[in-house]
């Protein structure tokens, strides 16, 4: 007698998703896979809509994870434009706002992020943006150009990248922060002065240490931003990227573990059976480092999208990767791996203000996280590096003439 077909269903049609229902499939399942998403495009991956997408170079199908014909191909049914309003985990079932309903053996959560919204007086305007998916770098390709006025509010990556992309699309380029130099929060100060300086030479008008006060104009429209020291910015184009926060709010109405997303074992495992969650909105248990991570990146969506397959068809998966992130602005290309929460030291190998170099971020010796600069041929001697975990003489590890697979091996 032949066994019941399976169902298995992924909310999220995101690169997290789409990898996993693509990793079900080569792994040989033939149930039924359901992939939902909200937005009416089949996945994609979000990189370059901050960078080439948005400066027109790519077109949507260079971004997809996917070619169009592929879902169906494979026998997955992608449901675009499609809203999960709940999720029954007594029933095993998903609801959809058509008011179907959908029965799982098994559930990823693949919901992703939101963007934080600026609240200040104005900031509803037309003219204010945020850049989260395609239709918003859509909207940004429209109003980006030689006769724009960008003041972008925040100095983040998404911050950074897209001042970095209209500069190039030759706008008028304004970025505001409360930190003291641009991605202060993730490489620290030292690292931050590299991309602040870079930002400088490439015309960018920066305001560090001071707040937004408010987002002005005639009727509903934006003419201009004001400074908590007074300033006031000409502004055709608002850009705000303070920020996301994971989208959990099935999984906390569902009454699964929430803190700072969706609560994972190492093996991408929810607090309930049979329910899954990876991507932004996975907070997992990492076992090198002993804590949970929830990573915002392309490589965990990548990576955690196929692992979180495998658990869901009972192989023995255990999620350890290093965290690893990558980012484009101008001529400075960058590679980063680790996790360095806090540090105590950084150590440069090379010149920074010559835009070829490596840096090290240490902890009580140990290199936890490492960055190459337009250096494309380390990546492999940090990761072992990086995996050793051995204590390293600084002076070394800043010495350009020490082989780096060397200091990991002593």
């Amino acid at each position: 007698m032949s066994q019941p077909t399976q169902t298995f269903v992924i909310v999220g049609a995101s690169l997290a998703g789409a990898k996993a229902a693509e990793t079900l499939r080569t792994e040989g399942f033939d149930g039924r896979v359901v992939l939902i998403g909200n937005e009416a495009h089949r996945p994609y991956e979000r990189p370059p809509l901050s960078k080439e997408y948005l400066r027109a170079e790519k077109d949507f199908d260079a971004a997809a994870v996917h070619p169009a014909g592929f879902y169906d191909e494979h026998d997955i049914e992608l449901r675009t434009s499609t809203l999960v309003t709940s999720i029954d985990l007594a029933t095993a079932s998903v609801m959809l706002s058509s008011g179907e309903r959908i029965a799982y053996d098994r559930l990823l959560l693949s919901t992703g992020a939101t963007p934080r919204l600026l609240s200040v007086p104005g900031s509803d305007r037309e003219g204010v943006f945020y850049l989260r998916s395609v239709d918003d770098a859509d909207t940004l390709r429209q109003v980006i150009g030689p006769s724009a006025q960008v003041v972008v509010i925040g100095a983040g990556w998404i911050g950074t990248e897209v001042a970095a992309s209209a500069r190039q699309l030759g706008a008028e380029v304004a970025m505001v922060d409360l930190v003291t130099v641009p991605l202060e929060r993730v490489l620290g100060p030292e690292v931050g002065a590299v991309y602040r300086d870079l930002h400088q030479r490439h015309g960018v008008q920066l305001h560090f240490g001071v707040g937004v006060e408010a987002i002005q104009g005639p009727k509903k429209t934006v003419e201009s931003v004001r400074l908590s020291d007074g300033t006031v910015l000409p502004a055709t184009t608002v850009v705000v990227g303070i920020g996301v926060g994971p989208r959990t709010e099935l999984a906390e109405a569902a009454g699964l573990a929430v803190d700072n997303g969706v609560v994972t074992d190492e093996h991408l495992r929810a607090s309930a059976p049979g329910v899954f969650a990876a991507g932004d909105v996975a907070n997992a248990f990492h076992p090198r480092y002993g804590t949970p991570i929830r990573l915002e990146h392309w490589s965990a969506a990548l990576n955690q999208g196929p692992a979180a397959a495998r658990a869901m068809l009972g192989h023995e998966v255990v999620y350890d990767r290093t965290p690893y992130f990558f980012s484009d602005q101008y001529d400075l290309g960058m590679e980063y791996r680790g996790w360095a929460p806090d540090f105590d030291q950084v150590v440069f190998r090379g010149d920074p203000a010559g835009a070829e170099f490596l840096c090290f971020w240490l902890r009580h010796g140990r290199v936890t996280a490492a960055m190459n600069a337009n250096i494309w041929d380390a990546g492999d001697a940090i990761e072992e590096l990086l995996r050793a975990g051995r204590p390293v003489d600084p002076g070394r590890l800043a010495d350009p003439d020490v082989d780096l697979t060397e200091l990991a091996s002593r």
